[in-house]
């Protein structure tokens, strides 16, 4: 795991703006308290930030069981967002008696120990069973829909009477309302944007009774959204003046090798009844990302103020400071993402009342019509990709370690950036690209007033878009991997004249919160000249830039005749859909080609072609992307659909298998052949990404060469390699040596009659030998073998180990075919906590400890136990193989 988010995160439960180790300042110093999850220490001064993710009871309610909904709670909702509406009339709490008091699951008498215990955050859909009634597979076929509601104790101490105490939840699936004691503090309906209540009125010394209670519709959701507390949730302590939520803004106005211009904006909050006098300073440290903490040295220092925050206001405090020789953050290969902390002290009396650390990149962004994207003055093509927010088999709920996998996989590829596809990430995924070195594209709608679906978001935009789009950009602007804000996806009404207004709305609200940063959106039908596009900086076109279907017509020429000083890109691109390690024949001769029953699509085994020649009808092939977009030189990169596979939108079987096709990589993490052919775009030359991955020349060699019932039959061979020149060997004898030509993006063999045996590719670039590769014809499964991506992890019950079983034969060449039912077991302090095989169409339960070998692979997935370390023992066993084991370590 990357150290800097390592340390915070589980070390002390704290991530993002709070408290990161400096290495200069003693742990008792300046207010920092180090919190530990769910412990309370009692804090002399500052800011205590604690973890609730332990000693929850929850339940779910297929039907409503207590008379409450989101119409019912919304006028005592509605003031949870006062603080992020400038444009409109803020709203009052009702007087008088809240509905739900009476209801007993907000009572401390209510008996809950026989409610499920749980831990945040928490999915409670993805254990499922499958087929769950009414949902449909496009929402993953799993049981999101109900009534949930969460339970716990929070410890008040006395020395926190004179306190203002406040949750905070990343984000809760949805139309969250929350108790404490008996009333309602308040809610926030939408389900992806984290949010802030203040329980100072409620709280009372001594042991406080917190309940959430959670309602997910039918049919609110294009994708699998999750359910539940799904992400962190944590509660804050600190002293009645104090920083605000999002209460620092950094940006860097002036970069250059050898100085940069940093500007600060702090916001501070005095709750009091009468004004205070406070005095802010802020000192600036280097990351340290080896180590986790902050550098021992301070960079620069902000000039020192001193103000009166008027009673129960606000007061915004700027200042600049010039750090010379900065250590830029930039985007890798190139260039090295380096970060700073700002580390800001308020005192009053001479004593230190709140501390607060914010985490920045110095960097410039410049946005051109001819050369996109540049950072620090090097141009940076983008090669991204989308990716909706489920973390596979263990579903929407955060875990650090399975979002940090799926990052290292996408960088191994050669991606560079991230679209958060369609809806505000969390915010640990955001610290995991500043510290990657990712760009980022940041999202906040897929729905505006119009809807897509009859319970989506439109139902609440009129009343919540501006909270919701300030927040998202508040909590959010102080990243260096954000390049960009996209205010929708593929919005409804974005062919009208209202869509138009509307987008200039957002836009405008964006600009208010940060004017620095461009402004896309994700366009499917609105033309160049459209109000719509006006309005934004960057139009994204979705599949239009390479051209629908089989279609080669672009929306490139026209939009960037109309708009020549603006970034182009695709926010979508591709929609290329395969099953990882089936291949279906015969294969088209095409470039491209829209998959169908008989044409790249198998209906009776649920399977689609991974020649990687196969799309849905408005996508197209990665081959005639990569031709389009070097037809247009101004085309800024792409964001393909997807980097990962995904729970729901099952495309072509939407109504037959339970998980994405489109990804590159497939649900369990195991790379599809169309890994390779992204990895040879995007990643062409020698070079070290990481540590980690060195990336080498590579040739990839499809099929698999295990064809028993086509001996004799054509079976065309492909190879994915960046070299410009192949020779193909099969059982020794060449079937020849292939130039490829500037308009080709892999190398094919389409006349290859099958025999068992060996295949081997030997390439060259420049007349230089450049990568060879090798597959051979398996023999009978045999036996299975283990793998782990890490084999020590941390004794937290959060960190995780991802196994991988191989089915081999004697020899241990992959048995590719192989549908063995694997059954795992466990030893030790850790526990399995799902399995999978890449299968979009397998409906075994997730936390089934038995599942079939798909493509001869199978994953599963072991949690550590908090507090537990020692030796974990990791078994695989299938009938008729030898079974194999792994050993782990926590500690």
């Amino acid at each position: 795991m990357m150290p800097l988010v390592r340390m915070v995160y589980d070390t002390c439960g704290l991530l993002s703006l709070g408290l990161v180790l400096l290495g200069s300042l003693p742990t008792t110093e300046a207010g920092v308290v180090r919190n530990f999850l769910n412990k309370y220490p009692t804090a002399q001064a500052g800011r205590e930030r604690v973890g609730l993710s332990a000693g929850w009871r929850f339940s779910r309610f297929e039907s409503n069981p207590d008379s409450l909904s989101y119409d019912v709670l919304k006028e005592w909702i509605l003031p949870t967002g006062n603080d992020f509406i400038i444009n409109g009339v803020k709203y009052d709490r009702p007087a008088g008696v809240a509905p739900g008091s009476n209801v007993s699951y907000v009572q401390a008498s209510f008996d809950d120990s026989h409610w499920e215990a749980v831990n945040v955050p928490h999915d409670w859909a993805i254990k499922g069973p499958f087929h769950a009634p009414n949902i449909p597979n496009s929402m993953g076929a799993l049981p999101i829909n109900g009534v949930g509601w969460y339970r716990r104790n929070l410890t008040i101490e006395s020395s926190d009477n004179d306190k203002s105490i406040f949750l905070d939840i990343d984000g809760a699936m949805s139309n969250s309302a929350i108790w404490i004691n008996g009333q309602i503090v308040g809610g926030w309906p939408y389900g992806y944007n984290s949010f802030r209540l203040d329980l100072t009125p409620y709280v009372k010394t001594g042991e406080n009774l917190l309940a959430i209670r959670i309602d997910n519709p039918l049919n609110f959701s294009r994708w699998y959204p999750g359910a539940g507390l799904y992400r962190n949730v944590w509660l804050v302590k600190v002293d009645q003046t104090h920083f605000s939520q999002h209460g620092t803004y950094v940006t860097t106005p002036v970069v250059s090798a050898e100085s940069a211009d940093v500007a600060l904006t702090v916001e501070i909050e005095n709750k009091r009844d009468s004004s205070r006098e406070v005095e802010v300073k802020t000192d600036v440290y280097i990351y340290d990302t080896k180590t986790g903490r902050a550098g021992a040295d301070v960079i620069a220092s902000f000039p020192q103020a001193t103000v009166t925050v008027a009673a129960a206001s606000k007061q915004a405090v700027n200042a600049s400071v010039t750090i010379a020789n900065p250590q830029l953050w930039g985007p890798k290969p190139d260039q090295v993402p380096n970060l700073y902390v700002a580390v800001t002290t308020l005192r009053a009396d001479g004593a230190v009342i709140d501390t607060y650390e914010t985490r920045f990149g110095v960097r410039n962004i410049t946005y051109d019509g001819n050369t996109g994207i540049s950072v620090n003055g090097k141009q940076v093509y983008i090669q991204g990709t989308n990716n909706h927010h489920d973390q596979g088999s263990i579903g929407a709920a955060f875990h650090l370690r399975a979002a940090e996998r799926q990052l290292e996989l996408l960088q191994e590829m050669g991606c560079n950036a991230l679209r958060m596809s369609h809806n505000p990430p969390a915010p640990e995924l955001l610290d995991l690209a500043d510290e990657f070195g990712f760009l980022v594209l940041d999202e906040i709608f897929d729905v505006w007033k119009q809807q897509k679906i009859s319970d989506d978001y439109h139902v609440y935009f009129n009343e919540w878009h501006e909270q919701d789009l300030r927040t998202f950009i508040r909590r959010d602007r102080n990243h260096p991997s954000i390049m960009a804000f996209s205010i929708g996806n593929e919005i409804v009404e974005q062919t009208t004249a209202s869509g138009g207004a509307t987008a200039r709305e957002l836009v405008s609200i964006v600009r208010e919160e940060d004017p620095i940063r461009h402004i896309s959106a994700g366009i499917n039908n609105a033309q160049a000249g459209s109000e719509f596009a006006t309005a934004l900086d960057i139009p994204g076109l979705n599949y239009q830039g390479e051209g629908r279907g089989t279609s080669f017509s672009s929306a490139y020429p026209p939009y960037h005749a109309a708009y020549p000083d603006k970034v182009l890109w695709s926010t979508e691109s591709s929609s290329g859909v395969s099953s990882r390690g089936t291949y279906l024949f015969p294969v088209t001769s095409a470039n491209s080609t829209t998959v169908e029953d008989g044409v790249g699509e198998d209906s009776t085994t649920l399977f689609v072609s991974a020649y990687e020649l196969y799309a849905v009808s408005w996508g197209s092939s990665p081959d005639k992307v990569f031709g389009m977009q070097d037809k247009y030189s101004y085309a800024a990169g792409e964001f393909v659909w997807t980097g990962w596979d995904y729970l729901g939108e099952p495309t072509p079987f939407d109504t037959q298998a339970r998980s994405s096709y489109f990804g590159i990589i497939d649900l369990a993490g195991f790379k599809k052949d169309r890994f390779y052919l992204y990895q040879a775009r995007w990643s062409p030359d020698t070079y070290v990404n990481s540590s980690r991955y060195p990336f080498l020349p590579t040739a990839h060699i499809l099929p698999h060469w295990t064809w028993p019932d086509r001996v004799g039959e054509v079976t065309p061979v492909h190879v994915f390699s960046s070299a410009d020149e192949a020779e193909l060997f099969v059982n020794g004898k060449s079937a020849g040596k292939l130039q490829r030509e500037p308009s080709n993006y892999r190398f094919r063999w389409d006349n290859v009659t099958y025999s068992p045996g060996e295949l081997h590719v030997v390439t060259y670039k420049n007349g230089n030998p450049w990568a060879e590769e090798t597959v051979k014809t398996a023999g009978d499964a045999a036996k299975l073998t283990l793998t782990a991506d890490r084999t020590v992890i941390q004794s937290d019950g959060r960190d995780l180990s991802f196994i991988t079983v191989t089915v081999v034969d004697k020899s241990g060449t992959t048995a590719p075919e192989a549908t063995n039912a694997i059954t795992f077991s466990i030893s030790g302090p850790a526990e399995i906590v799902s399995t999978d095989n890449g299968n979009p169409a397998d409906f075994t339960a997730f936390p089934s400890l038995t599942r079939n070998a798909f493509g001869g692979l199978a994953l599963a997935v072991v949690r550590s136990k908090p507090g537990a370390s020692g030796k974990i023992t990791v078994r695989a066993q299938a009938e008729g193989l030898k079974g194999a084991e792994i050993v782990l370590k926590a500690q």
